[in-house]
């Protein structure tokens, strides 16, 4: 009898160790459900076309369908803070970039979060920045733009230029470029990219410094807006037609670009990061990924160990940071 009982406790501590080794494993497991891809500004941009461009292989990579969804408002933060509200549990990933993470907070006083909240899990793609403007306006180069707006200014019609939203790396980016030729110029904010260029082909704003897109090539060519310049120190393969910003006389030294990338929650657990990690690498090496994304101009970067994707984005918190100080970016 004693030995029965001995024995009937030994198996039922095999089959609670048993039972706890399955819940950690099924703890472990990831994703167990659909993951959803927060994209922060409407359909029909140049982020939008990101996520669906990587979206496909990305669930192939995952196991686990990856739905698009697209959140726009507040420069981005209304998405962003959708994700803080959220399980720490990878099932939620922010397509995210310098504009919403770092220079948001720092221009809208009604955010709260810091861009220490989010964790970088890896890099999708940077951008070149396209001088936009419309199509009636009468210039064709970027110093002639400087002169029209200084001409206009002096009769009291300050040019206008569109972004994102207050606070967006498009906003610095017009507010340095007033600074820096002493030209004023009029802010129009917008809740995304798309409606943005849909006023500016309406001839409604007259610049837009843009993440470039092969449609503007389209859409220059048709006649619908002008691309002056590319923000780039030199003349890029994909885009050769059109000059680097460093070809103009006023704005040489005005070179910018930006990257995107995919966050989560700091909190979230590590083995939910890696896994995301890796699936998104295997992504961006699938070579219909690439083929798609550089076709559409956009520059794929070097893949990174999850161990410097950390660094990176803290280097580029340090560099925005630094941009919005040089123009006094206070927040409203």
């Amino acid at each position: 009898m004693h030995r029965t009982k001995r024995t009937t406790l030994r198996s039922i501590g095999i089959l609670v160790a048993g039972l706890a080794l399955s819940i950690t494993a099924f703890a472990q497991q990831f994703p167990v459900k659909p993951v959803t891809l927060l994209v922060p500004y409407p359909a029909g941009g140049l982020s939008d076309f990101i996520a669906r461009t990587v979206n496909t292989s990305l669930s192939k990579n995952l196991g686990q369908p990856v739905i698009v969804e697209n959140v726009g408002g507040g420069s981005g933060s209304i998405a962003a803070q959708r994700l803080l509200n959220s399980p720490s549990d990878g099932h939620l990933i922010f397509q995210g970039s310098p504009n919403e993470l770092i220079l948001a907070p720092l221009a809208n006083a009604a955010i709260k979060f810091k861009s220490e909240d989010f964790r970088l899990v890896q890099m999708i793609s940077t951008a070149h920045i396209a001088f936009l403007v419309r199509k009636d306006l009468p210039v064709n180069d970027v110093d002639g733009f400087i002169a029209y707006a200084r001409k206009m200014a002096k009769e009291g019609k300050s040019v206008t230029y569109a972004s994102v939203g207050p606070g967006s790396f498009y906003h610095l980016l017009g507010e340095h470029m007033s600074k820096v030729t002493d030209t004023p110029m009029v802010h129009v904010p917008y809740r995304g990219a798309a409606p943005a260029e849909q006023d500016l082909i309406s001839g409604n704003v007259d610049m837009f410094l843009a993440p470039y897109g092969k449609k503007y090539d389209s859409l220059h060519k048709q006649g619908k807006l002008k691309v002056l310049a590319m923000l780039n120190h030199e003349r890029i393969e994909s885009v050769k037609e059109y000059p680097a910003i460093s070809e103009s006389k006023v704005l040489k030294d005005f070179t910018f670009n930006i990257w995107t990338g995919y966050f989560v929650k700091t909190d979230t657990p590590e083995h939910v990061v890696r896994a995301l990690h890796k699936a998104i690498t295997e992504t961006l090496n699938d070579p219909v990924v690439r083929s798609s994304m550089e076709s559409n101009s956009q520059l794929m970067p070097q893949s990174l160990p999850l161990s410097a994707v950390g660094k990176a984005y803290a280097e580029g918190t340090a560099q925005f940071r630094a941009i919005a100080k040089s123009i006094n970016l206070q927040p409203q």
